[in-house]
């Protein structure tokens, strides 16, 4: 038999480049050969990374193709409505090329995926009557509440979002979520407030593709089955199917993960923060990181510096070294000298590893899906600090739904002060019963992800089926 071709298509963000090169992996493992595509900037930073993984080899291939006029990829302060459309018309012929190419070849496609935001991917994958799937790279309860908002349910939102928020007719109760949400709760691109106009219309797009031009459409989740039952099968008109976590395969088995002995370490800058975690006591470190996106405010900043202070206890600190390049002098943190005494910060880290180190404690996160899970796998209970996007939904999940964590509460400026930093961290350190939650999702996501389990079997039966599509 014909081994099966995948074209993925991602967004050249980290948050969709990770998950979809774990992904592509999962595929390989399922027999497939893949052709991982995105944005030639975006491709360079994954080499520049030296990730074995983005290597092209017999079952991955590397194909980027140029965004004219960004090619050092997009800048703040640009204008992102020109920018988007530029990746779409030049996405859009790429892939056209690279489908053509191997139809003309004799080994066409047998199926193009694609991530969060790139809508047009699906329509251009229909009009060479190649099949398509939307790899969603969020929680299964984001898509459901992105369903319900394109589907009758809108209004309701945006009226709930401008009542009083301590009153309960403020919350918002969606079919098949068995979960009340608030404003905070929401997806913020639904938020009145919301100044990030791009991300609804191309979401939009997305449901009317599935709503009009796709029969019986399928989206693999980045997610397991027992995490989100009630999510995965709130919607009847559509099928979602849990193939995740999609995280480093040696992370799942408790392995030590590929390329990540002391002796192959990126520079000594790792070798020092490693070294620093193996020398603290089981369960004592604080783990302090918000993602490669979110730009935090001075003023929270010192906050948070202050909390960690105030806890007195030893944590490690990511402040991306983009941003200490662009500090003046007198912008730097008032506490550092006495930071570095309790902690250490560092602009990166292997994020997976230090999870995975036996003196973490703890985690305070921005609440990407991708860290969620990392730290939910990891069993490192969360301290909640979501920022946008998805993270509101992710943070009540990790509180109220999995409880394996604590969210924070920004005062009436939306600052976080460090009295309530330091009164979530406490919560969590001391917190016997989110350690055991955070244990049992530790177990059943690898349980999920490892063979026989239901993510395992799930890719496999998928892959399985598209097979016996194109072959029928």
């Amino acid at each position: 038999m014909t081994k099966p071709r995948f074209l993925l298509v991602t967004y050249p963000a980290q948050g969709h480049i990770n998950p979809g090169l774990q992904f592509a992996k999962r595929l390989a493992r399922a027999g497939a050969d893949i052709t991982f595509v995105t944005a030639n900037y975006a491709h360079r930073q994954m080499i520049n990374r030296s990730d074995p993984t983005i290597q092209n080899g017999t079952s991955l291939s590397h194909a980027p193709f140029s965004v004219d006029g960004y090619e050092d990829g997009f800048k703040p302060g640009g204008d992102p409505d020109h920018y988007l459309s530029e990746f779409r018309r030049c996405g859009s012929q790429a892939l056209t090329d690279l489908i053509l190419t191997a139809v003309n070849e004799g080994r066409p496609y047998t199926c193009l995926a694609y991530t969060i935001l790139l809508p047009w991917a699906a329509l251009t994958a229909e009009e060479h009557g190649l099949p398509s799937v939307l790899l969603w790279i969020q929680p299964a309860t984001v898509f459901d509440i992105y369903y319900y908002y394109f589907h009758g349910y809108g209004d309701i939102i945006r009226t709930n979002s401008t009542k009083d928020p301590s009153s309960d007719d403020s919350l918002t109760t969606l079919p098949g979520l068995p979960w009340k949400f608030s404003r905070s709760d929401l997806p913020s691109f639904m938020d009145p407030a919301n100044t990030y106009t791009f991300a609804i219309p191309l979401l939009k797009e997305q449901f009317e593709i599935f709503d009009e031009k796709i029969k019986n459409p399928k989206i693999l989740v980045n997610t397991f089955d027992q995490l989100e039952s009630e999510a995965m099968k709130a919607i009847v008109k559509l099928s979602l199917i849990g193939i995740g976590p999609l995280i480093p395969s040696d992370f799942l088995e408790e392995k030590e993960p590929s390329g990540t002995s002391s002796g192959q370490s990126k520079d000594d800058n790792e070798d020092e923060y490693i070294v620093w975690l193996n020398s603290k006591p089981k369960g004592s470190v604080i783990y302090v990181s918000f993602g490669t996106i979110a730009v935090l405010s001075r003023a929270q900043m010192e906050e948070i510096a202050k909390g960690l202070l105030e806890s007195g206890r030893p944590f490690l600190w990511i402040i991306r070294e983009d941003k200490e390049k662009e500090k003046k002098e007198e912008e730097k943190l008032s506490f550092e000298e006495e930071l570095q005494k309790l902690g250490k910060i560092v602009p990166w880290c292997r994020q997976v590893e230090v999870l995975s180190n036996t003196s973490l404690g703890c985690f305070m996160t921005h609440c990407g899906w991708n860290s969620t899970l990392e730290s939910l796998v990891s069993g490192v209970p969360v301290v909640a600090f979501p920022q946008w996007t998805d993270q509101g939904t992710n943070a009540k999940l990790i509180e109220d739904v999995w409880k394996i964590g604590v969210r924070v509460k920004p005062n009436e400026k939306g600052i976080v002060e460090s009295e309530e930093v330091t009164r979530c961290l406490e919560l969590v350190m001391e917190g016997e019963e989110l350690r055991e939650n955070a244990k049992k999702w530790k177990d059943l996501a690898r349980e999920a992800a490892k063979e026989g389990g239901s993510s395992n079997e799930n890719l496999k039966a998928f892959v399985a089926e598209v097979m016996g599509q194109v072959s029928s």
